[in-house]
């Protein structure tokens, strides 16, 4: 499977942590999944699977498959 794009709150979800921690930790350096950028007065997050497989010690992508079919599941 293809996963594409992690956003924020997955990788929260996947490091039992909040949304808010995750794109302060980048945006500050000290959370190693990605890179937070910000453009004008907007922050952009580009999370690397790798890296967060690495940092959470996870299987990432069984681990936003289950997330994102949750997501999936609730819209229905």
């Amino acid at each position: 499977m293809e996963i594409g794009r992690i956003l924020p709150t997955e990788a929260a979800m996947i490091l039992n942590v909040s949304p808010q921690f995750v794109r302060v930790g980048m945006q500050q350096g000290k959370l190693p999944i990605g890179t937070a950028i910000k453009m004008s007065s907007i922050w952009t997050y580009h999370i690397s699977e790798k890296l967060l497989q690495e940092y959470s010690g996870k299987n990432v992508e069984r681990e936003i498959e289950k997330i994102r079919q949750r997501e999936e599941n609730k819209i229905e």
